[in-house]
């Protein structure tokens, strides 16, 4: 769902650049009140295992498209909705700025779409009811089970909302050549295949956090039940950051060659024997203007690894490098965010 900058209109760009920006302030006044030292390892790890798992594209099948987790439900549900929207930005910007993922015009859109949904709506409105709920019963069982139906609805919700979301902008951008309905029609049904996906893996990894470490969880301790650990946050931490780089440096290389549900909305997937779906030119579609052009100008000079990859080359040796590269970045500008929270939460208490 990353948007190239051909998508939007500078002014719509700029629109949602504000808007992101403004949850981004919040986030970051919320997160200098914040005081959980257990915190700091959890955020670089989660954050690097989710732009690990952006990296690789499952098939849809019978499409001829394919997609990739968004990672903001899992990020709030291991970290609160501010950090973990924080965390978001991290991966997002990192992809656009030294991995050419996205537009850097589109930015602000991106982060909107994939960040602001999942992390804040999934959180307030998925996560932190359906945990608090009776849903399933009373005891350990019931809750992971709340677990499993909290991320699999908010990832299919918030999916939805975000590919609204795309639709929307691009109308608003006046693209005539994406008419509304059309694109709506195509690309609601593939993010709710690929919500289903993400919610399946999100729920998969929160189950494994709610054995080993549960109070790692929001809103699990104050279900009533035991928070038993089967492993300490030490190994539970590595264990996900072996899982960063295994999927990062390793899985990553046998991604699905198929375009995204975005890409396969636009431009289908004739070569592999599907529809064409809106049938744009890949090479020519969309909108210019001088912003986009500047934009692009600067993404090419600081992405040292597009599209995950050494330049002029098609080494899977690049993809795998990307990955590791891509998530220890993320990792520590994670960690630093961290730090300044609590540099400023001392220097105000002092």
């Amino acid at each position: 769902m990353h948007m190239a900058d051909a998508l939007l209109a500078p002014a719509v760009a700029a629109t949602m650049y504000v808007a992101s920006g403004a949850a981004a302030g919040v986030s970051i006044t919320k997160l200098r009140k914040d005081d959980e030292p257990q915190k700091l390892p959890t955020m670089a790890v989660t954050a690097a295992l989710v732009f690990a798992g952006q990296m690789i594209n499952y098939t849809i099948p019978g499409t001829g498209s394919s997609g990739h987790m968004c990672g903001g439900m899992m990020l709030s549900a291991l970290l609160g909705p501010y950090a973990g929207f924080l965390s978001m930005i991290v991966i997002l910007a990192i992809q656009c700025l030294f991995f050419a993922d996205g537009g850097l015009l589109a930015l602000g859109a991106n982060i909107w779409n994939m960040a602001f949904y999942g992390c804040f709506v999934g959180y307030f409105l998925i996560w932190k009811p359906i945990i608090h709920s009776k849903w399933f019963g009373e005891g350990r069982s019931a809750v992971r089970k709340r677990i499993i139906a909290a991320s699999i609805i908010g990832c299919v919700l918030t999916l939805q909302l975000g590919a609204f979301s795309v639709v929307l902008e691009t109308s608003l951008s006046g693209i005539t050549e994406l008419p509304f309905g059309a694109f709506m029609a195509l690309m609601q049904p593939i993010h709710l295949a690929i919500g289903l996906i993400e919610g399946l893996i999100t729920a998969a990894v929160l189950c494994f956090v709610f054995e080993s470490r549960p109070e790692l969880l929001r809103d699990v301790d104050e279900t009533g039940i035991a928070l038993d650990a089967k492993r300490s946050l030490k190994t539970t931490v590595a264990i996900l950051a072996i899982v960063a780089v295994v999927v990062g440096g390793g899985l990553s290389l046998f991604a699905s060659g198929n375009p995204d549900g975005l890409e396969w909305a636009l431009f289908g997937n004739a070569d592999g024997g599907y529809s064409t779906n809106m049938g744009l030119d890949e090479e020519n579609f969309g909108v210019s203007s001088q912003a986009a052009e500047t934009a692009e100008s600067i993404q090419e000079k600081t992405s040292f690894l597009p599209d995950y990859a050494f330049t002029d080359s098609d080494s899977p040796v690049g993809t795998s490098v990307s990955g590791i590269v891509g998530g220890a970045m993320v990792a520590g500008v994670a960690i630093l965010i961290c730090c300044a929270g609590g540099f400023f939460r001392r220097k105000k208490r002092a």
